[in-house]
């Protein structure tokens, strides 16, 4: 049988350490998964390889990679209010641009197939992800009082019309109120009304530190979920970053309202923010997803690495062991990702799913010896391991090779407006 694409002599991720398979693609699906040989009219040999579903990222802020290593070793608020925020008002169209194209190229390169982003300027960053290839949920962040004739609502509602359920579907749009610290209720409100009108995702960071719970029920008498709940916020599909303080009466608001909590652990504990209680979360039925956050604070793109340390403080701060194992990992950081993020047959190696997929080289020591693949992926492996990536069917990098853009050129533009933007 031929096939638009052939994966060719891959293992999969499902525990048999022997059986190799090939895998057909016709347009944007997944169509065969099985031993039969067959061809392609591309064809990648998969020899010693790992396929796996492409990485979800649920939370960034891709322009962001302008400022790494701009401004590091500091709480959040300092963080923001005396580096990001200033500097964020200096940024031009282009700035925007550069820094949206070298995050596609660290996400491709790292096997990110699809995010949810959250900035300014929307519309460079939805260009990189078109021309670069990947799968996004892109939202204008806007934040204030009164909305009514609020230019950032302006320019996020203008943006869904312009780029909702683009490029094939890779893109779609979301609403982006940045926090209950940064947006008053009235401002929410009327947030959520614009989104229920569209039927859109919203996005929004919640709890991430102890001082805006504290600041929140001083001012409201309820924790930012809480508060979050009695606007409406959650009557709509709701992805919450961060949830590092949040109690057994949170929890359960976040998942009867079935509320995605993106975990971005690198950057909780770099900005010394706490650690999320993401066992207790689990327990309690939410569905967790796994984030990056902004590059500044996170210092990279890289998804295993997220995943792999949420997998260890689970297992840390439970004191169990087996609090977060290999498989729900994998789990965590593709579908779960995929279902907080609406998209539909997405996130599994399986026939009928959109063909979203990374193939991992696995010549490397690390890889052996080989009792489980989906171990030494989550323990051991590492994101330059990364060979061939394929989303919604279209090969973006083979043999580390983006064939989407100009990653030389995208690294010299970047790294020369970023130093004129902070010096």
């Amino acid at each position: 049988m031929k096939y638009d694409v052939a994966v060719k002599n891959v293992y999969l991720p499902n525990g048999d350490n022997k059986t190799v398979a090939n895998i057909g693609i016709n347009g944007n699906k997944i169509v065969y998964i099985g031993k039969e040989e067959i061809s392609g009219t591309e064809e990648i040999n998969g020899k010693d390889m790992l396929a796996v579903p492409g990485w979800v990222n649920t939370h960034t802020h891709l322009a962001m990679t302008l400022f790494r290593s701009y401004a590091d070793d500091m709480e959040l608020m300092p963080w923001l209010q005396e580096k990001i925020w200033p500097i964020e008002a200096k940024m031009q169209r282009e700035h925007f641009k550069w820094g949206s194209y070298l995050g596609v190229v660290e996400m491709i390169k790292n096997g990110t197939t699809c995010f949810n982003d959250m900035y300014f300027v929307m519309e460079e960053t939805a260009k990189a992800v078109d021309e670069g290839g990947l799968r996004a949920v892109l939202s204008r962040c806007v934040m204030g009082d009164d909305p009514k004739d609020d230019y950032r609502m302006k320019e996020s509602l203008d943006f869904y019309k312009e780029w909702n359920d683009k490029a094939n579907g890779r893109i779609k749009v979301a609403y982006g109120p940045h926090a209950p610290y940064t947006c008053t209720d009235r401002y929410l409100k009327k947030v959520v009304e614009y989104a229920k009108q569209d039927n859109v995702l919203l996005h929004i960071h919640l709890a991430e530190t102890a001082k805006e719970v504290e600041d929140c029920a001083a001012r409201s008498g309820k924790s930012p979920i809480a508060l979050m709940e009695s606007l409406g916020l959650f009557e709509l599909p709701t992805v919450a970053a961060h949830c590092v303080y949040v109690d057994k009466n949170d929890r359960q608001i976040l998942a009867k309202n079935n509320v995605a909590v993106a975990h971005n652990p690198q950057s909780n504990l770099k900005l010394a923010s706490g650690i999320a209680p993401v066992t207790d979360l689990l327990d309690d039925n939410v569905l967790v997803t796994v984030g990056t956050d902004g590059c500044s604070s996170n210092n990279n793109l890289d998804m295993l690495e997220e995943v792999r340390l949420a997998c260890y403080l689970a297992k840390g701060t439970s004191h169990n062991p087996t609090a977060i194992p290999a498989q729900q990992a994998l789990e965590i950081g593709t579908y779960n990702g995929a279902k907080a993020l609406q998209f539909d047959k997405l996130g599994k190696l399986e026939e009928g799913y959109i063909a979203d997929i990374v193939l991992y080289n696995m010549s490397e020591s690390y890889w052996y010896p080989r009792h489980n693949f989906v171990s030494n992926l989550i323990y051991a492996a590492s994101s330059n391991d990364v060979d061939t990536v394929i989303v919604d069917g279209k090969v973006l990098m083979k043999k580390r090779e983006i064939l989407t853009l100009d990653e030389e050129k995208i690294k010299f533009e970047t790294n020369k407006i970023a130093l004129e933007l902070t010096k």
